[in-house]
């Protein structure tokens, strides 16, 4: 049965964690490793991780360091980065992890949505879509490469054509909201929302417990994603892994309010 999910979702960079602000340089904030050990100890729904080097250095996944968080993990991962081919995706299935996010892949070439699919299953593919708005608000535009390719795609169509294809989720990255802490871009994620059937998970500008308690509240069974909210701590940003308690998680899903979290 589905439910809601509350996804930390870790950037890796140089084979490091980092936290980017609208994509731009990353803040390094630590190990993968030491990462998923807290992770598991917090008992997190699900874990997001992101190698957002892989495409921009032209590389494939990085399968030793994928074989060691999901040695670790005990938690269900979904792991995107460098992810072009079936036997990419088969062999991250392989390795323990249950979800493959696709990105630029999915772009450059639809199909391999599809063929991902009949390899590993629906339920394992999952199309990350990163959005900026480009000359204005009624111009939310598909961007590929860590945000650095405008594709001249239009998100709402791009979410129905993956679905069709065969994707299992999509998730909607905002890139004006990535690491703002200030909300989600509830417009757009409605829109999104709206267009397909999908399971769907929100990404980009939680700042606290109540985006994610509005969020759940506007859209009902939906995955929702924060990097800095569970890495950061405090106005000064202190590098700080955490994760609402099992009381938290109830009030979140009951439309709890946690202001100060």
């Amino acid at each position: 049965m589905l439910r809601p999910r509350i996804i930390p979702c870790l950037l890796i960079k140089d084979k490091g964690l980092v936290k980017t602000v609208q994509f731009g340089d990353g803040k390094y904030v630590g190990d993968p490793l030491n990462a998923v050990k807290i992770f598991n100890e917090k008992e997190v729904d699900e874990l997001m991780i992101l190698d957002i080097d892989a495409t921009i250095q032209k590389r494939g996944p990085a399968f030793e360091l994928i074989k060691n968080i999901a040695i670790e993990s005990r938690m269900p991962l979904c792991y995107g980065g460098g992810v072009k081919t079936v036997d990419q995706a088969k062999k991250i299935i392989s390795l323990g992890v249950e979800k493959v996010a696709l990105s630029s892949a999915a772009i450059e070439n639809p199909r391999v949505i599809s063929q991902i699919a009949n390899a590993v299953g629906t339920q394992s593919v999952v199309v990350v879509i990163d959005v900026k708005y480009r000359g204005g608000v009624s111009s939310a535009e598909v961007m590929s490469h860590n945000g650095t390719n405008a594709t001249g795609l239009n998100p709402v169509p791009f979410a129905r054509k993956c679905e069709q294809l065969g994707a299992g989720e999509i998730v909607i990255n905002s890139i004006d909201k990535d690491g703002m802490m200030n909300g989600f871009d509830m417009k757009l994620m409605k829109e999104i929302r709206d267009s397909i059937s999908l399971p769907m998970t929100i990404l980009g500008g939680a700042a606290s417990l109540d985006d994610i308690s509005c969020a759940i509240k506007e859209f009902g069974v939906i995955g929702v994603a924060a990097g800095s909210l569970f890495v950061f701590k405090g106005k000064y940003k202190a590098v700080l892994i955490t994760y609402p308690n099992a009381e938290e998680k109830r009030a979140v899903l009951s439309n709890g309010g946690f202001n100060n979290y």
